[in-house]
C-alpha cells in the first residue's frame, strides 16, 4: 500500500501594498467651535488682542445669563431670539418599569433663529 500522499496549502501571491499616502499639514476649521475660536478670529479681524477679544466674549456670555435669569427676552439681530419658557409639571412613565412619575415644572432657555440665519444655511 502507498504512504497517503500529504495536502500541502498552497500560499496565496503576495499583495503588493501601495504607496502610503503622506499625511497633509492642512489647517482645517475645529468640528466644535469655542469662544476661543471665535476670540482668536475676531482678534485677527479688528486687530485687537486675544485676550481683550476673549474677555469681551466672555462678558458678553455672562450678560446673556444675567439678562435671562432676569426672565428678559433678548433679540440679536442676525442671530435669533433667546428667552426662558416655563414647563408645567406633568405626568411621565419610566420607560423600564412603565410606572407613573410626576415631573416637576421647569425653565429652559429656548432660541428661535433669525430669517437671515436661517436662510445662510
Amino acid at each position: 500500500m502507498p504512504p497517503a500522499k500529504k495536502k500541502v496549502a498552497k500560499k496565496a501571491p503576495a499583495k503588493k501594498k501601495a504607496p502610503a499616502k503622506k499625511k497633509v499639514a492642512a489647517k482645517k476649521a475645529p468640528s466644535v467651535l469655542t469662544l476661543k475660536h471665535m476670540a482668536a478670529d475676531l482678534a485677527a479681524a479688528h486687530e485687537v488682542p486675544k485676550r481683550q477679544m476673549e474677555g469681551v466674549l466672555n462678558d458678553f456670555v455672562a450678560l446673556i445669563g444675567k439678562n435671562l435669569k432676569k426672565g428678559a427676552k433678548m433679540r440679536i439681530s442676525g442671530l435669533g431670539i433667546l428667552q426662558v419658557r416655563h414647563r408645567a409639571a406633568r405626568m411621565g412613565r419610566n420607560p423600564a418599569t412603565g410606572e407613573a412619575i410626576k415631573i416637576k415644572a421647569s425653565k429652559k432657555i429656548a432660541f428661535r433663529p433669525a430669517k437671515d440665519l436661517k436662510e445662510s444655511i
